[in-house]
């Protein structure tokens, strides 16, 4: 494949990244469009005619399942695995948060309905960037195509859907719903670092069309010189 050194270190960890969220988007998608819930074209249904005590369906539970094991794995990953970027600390903070939120949700389960991040084609889906470089030698269209979908995914479809079911839908169907404002956070706290990193892919495709980048690089890493220094 004529990688550099430093593209085939990484190599490895974007094939599996491409692996998982390739197979996780597609379940997401799967219980969203091919079966029965109506939580896409009407997000407040997760809390309609909720009482509790409500078990949670088993295709659901393997989505928690799922996404807590990865986003479990990701902690230790990027502590001690993966390339050390810019933005690892907010990524070690949002694998936190996410775990926390899915795991919380899981577990307050008979007593809250809080929707799975995870588990929906709109939800938190991972840290900004892991899928624009899943390929370490992938070309510069392929990188510009990624920043209106980022943003129609998660800045404009999880606020819509995710957020407004939780932050105001939620009210109206379940005056006292428990946790509110635990879970809200949490979500609010990913809505942050959604647009932290929806400004790394502005960054790339402005100094695409500056021309101050002669290579596809991801911005996110140090640069060589950085590297360098003690």
């Amino acid at each position: 494949c004529n990688l550099q050194p430093k593209d085939a270190a990484k190599m490895p960890e974007s094939a599996w990244k491409l692996l998982f969220y390739s197979l996780s988007w597609s379940y997401g998608a799967y219980l969203l469009f091919c079966t029965d819930y109506p939580f896409f074209h009407d997000p407040p249904s997760v809390f309609y005619d909720w009482k509790q005590g409500m078990e949670v369906p088993t295709d659901i539970a393997i989505a928690y399942l799922l996404q807590c094991s990865f986003y479990g794995h990701s902690l230790y990953a990027t502590a001690y695995m993966d390339t050390w970027r810019k933005d690892s600390v907010v990524m070690l903070l949002h694998h936190v948060v996410t775990l926390t939120l899915i795991a919380s949700s899981y577990a307050f389960s008979p007593a809250v309905p809080v929707p799975c991040p995870g588990s929906g084609a709109c939800g938190a889906r991972g840290p900004g960037g892991s899928a624009g470089s899943v390929l370490s030698r992938v070309d510069t269209e392929a990188r510009l195509s990624l920043c209106p979908g980022r943003f129609w995914f998660r800045l404009y479809w999880f606020p819509l859907k995710v957020l407004y079911a939780t932050c105001h839908s939620s009210l109206q169907s379940v005056p006292n719903i428990p946790f509110y404002f635990f879970f809200n956070a949490l979500l609010l706290v990913l809505t942050l670092m959604n647009i932290y990193w929806f400004l790394y892919i502005v960054l790339f495709v402005a100094k695409v069309l500056l021309g101050q980048m002669q290579e596809v690089n991801d911005v996110r890493e140090y640069d060589m010189e950085e590297s360098r220094k003690p």
